[in-house]
């Protein structure tokens, strides 16, 4: 299991996000509280836009512990950008730790990060394979079961190009999670599995929470909207939403005492776009 946080809205400082917080993503690192094991050191990832120079993210990855590590908190204390995305892994048993499997992950101008892990994916790994197209095959490089699910969710992008883009994204990651559930009731897997994930391209981003196990066991998820998020002297909340939201985090864990958090329902989709809540769907598994 892991940890991630994801921002869009006004520009904000990464620090904003993964410093300055009472309970921030480098301290959820290693003092996680909705999970069983609090420790995430099994490397992190930032990813970011700056759309005024390219459509396609910056990512800054490590297999150090993120508490451990001064060029991220050198980084984040003076990088703004209006889409963050930061994830910090606590690797699944078997699975090698190196940057090539440390979140986010890209593909084009998007990025995509999981909290979790697929029920039985050592066996169905190969199926999933085979699924994939040469051109998505190619974009593989580690072998965590979240980037094999990224490569799955790249292909259904591509079959729905003519869509609006929420419409792609959130259509795309939906006929990848029902793919990994059919293949799993094939292969007689009997774990459940846990997709918590978020796929952004920088405008327009979709967040999942997702469990083939009872609601109750869910990994936690949640929401926080607001006209503006703010940082001072290490108390971080969110500004009250108005007319026009412009600010959205996601998060495994809230931040801070902000009474603005709310838990993303269980087996369902948050749509942002630009900074505000566009659409909240229900993932359904039937016809």
């Amino acid at each position: 299991m892991c940890r991630f946080t994801f921002y869009q809205g006004k520009p904000i400082r990464i620090g904003s996000l993964i410093t300055e917080p009472t309970h921030s993503l480098i301290h959820q690192s290693f003092n996680a509280l909705e999970r069983d094991e609090p420790l995430n050191g099994d490397g992190f990832g930032l990813g970011w836009y700056n759309h005024s120079i390219s459509n396609s993210p910056a990512f800054f990855k490590s297999v150090t512990p993120a508490w451990n590590n001064r060029n991220l908190i050198q980084l984040a204390r003076i990088t703004e950008s209006t889409c963050i995305m930061a994830h910090v892994r606590a690797a699944t048993q078997g699975l090698q730790v190196s940057e090539n499997n440390c979140h986010p992950f890209s593909y084009q101008q998007y990025a995509f990060m999981h909290n979790g892990d697929i029920g039985g994916f050592h066996k169905i790994r190969r199926k999933i394979v085979q699924l994939l197209s040469d051109e998505a095959f190619e974009e593989l490089k580690g072998s965590t079961d979240s980037e094999h699910f990224f490569c799955l969710v790249q292909d259904e992008l591509k079959k729905r190009d003519t869509l609006p883009p929420h419409d792609q994204m959130s259509s795309s990651l939906m006929a990848a999670i029902r793919k990994v559930v059919e293949l799993g009731l094939e292969m007689g897997v009997d774990e459940p599995s846990y997709m918590n994930m978020v796929l952004t391209d920088g405008s327009i981003s979709v967040a999942v929470r997702f469990t083939t196990d009872i609601p109750e066991n869910a990994d936690s998820l949640y929401l926080n909207v607001g006209k503006r998020y703010a940082c001072e002297d290490g108390v971080c909340h969110m500004i009250s939403p108005g007319e026009h939201e412009k600010a959205v985090i996601i998060s495994s864990e809230p931040l801070s005492d902000d009474p603005g958090w709310e838990p993303v329902p269980v087996n369902s989709m948050v749509v942002v776009k630009e900074g505000y809540v566009l659409d909240r769907l229900t993932i359904a598994m039937g016809d």
